[in-house]
């Protein structure tokens, strides 16, 4: 590949939620009086509650009503104030555990000579966020949906990262654990794509399962 810049995705590729979304979500209930929520079956309804989503804007209701569907009948016993409270808490940084492979890899890259942004879907939350958790430094670009009045896979935010790192798309490469989202939309705006799969044990083509593996694209050993 004629890589000259690198973008990621953020969630279930750079960060993921920690220890999980169901013990986040139960330890804020449970400061609400609502106790003894199994915190796997809170994530487990989670993520049937995010796979449902078709229209989803990634704003502050769009995300309470995500928490709604995921308490479910518990949902009655919880007041008004405990959907902001889980809202400001996936702000803190103690929330999300940092891929071991990240920091590696985005040392690698840079010595490199490739440059680094990102592209996500979020909301005003992600910036403070990437800065709590020192990412930040490692980017030059940072392209948050929120802040573009689009969403992925749309390609004005490939087209605008690729633009902010000064590199035509063809020679942009971006990374992330959704094939429709981060994959499709890259290519959408003529950059490229590869799907993320942590876990995997055989990667398929366009597919890789950890970032230390962008080392050899990117003219490595």
């Amino acid at each position: 590949m004629n890589i000259r810049a690198i973008t990621f995705d953020v969630g279930g590729t750079l960060i993921e939620p920690w220890p999980s979304v169901g013990h986040v979500y139960a330890e804020v209930a449970a400061r609400f009086g609502v106790n003894g929520l199994s915190p796997e079956e809170l994530t487990q309804s989670f993520v049937r509650a995010w796979k449902a989503q078709t229209q989803f804007d990634y704003g502050r209701e769009s995300w309470f009503a995500v928490v709604r569907e995921t308490f479910g009948e518990h949902a009655r016993g919880l007041p008004p104030e405990f959907f902001p409270a889980v809202y400001s808490r996936f702000a803190e940084a103690d929330t999300w555990r940092i891929y071991d492979d990240v920091f590696p890899a985005l040392e690698t890259l840079a010595r490199r000579g490739i440059k680094l942004g990102i592209i996500s879907n979020w909301d005003e939350r992600l910036r403070p966020l990437l800065a709590a958790l020192k990412l930040d430094r490692h980017f030059a670009s940072i392209v948050v949906s929120c802040e573009t009045g689009a969403t992925k896979p749309d390609a004005t935010l490939f087209t605008q990262a690729a633009r902010e790192l000064g590199v035509a798309p063809s020679d942009l490469l971006h990374v992330g654990d959704s094939h429709p989202l981060d994959v499709r939309g890259a290519e959408s705006a003529d950059a490229k794509g590869l799907h993320l799969v942590r876990g995997g044990t055989a990667g398929g083509p366009g597919q890789i399962h950890s970032l230390a593996e962008l080392s050899a694209l990117a003219g490595g050993d």
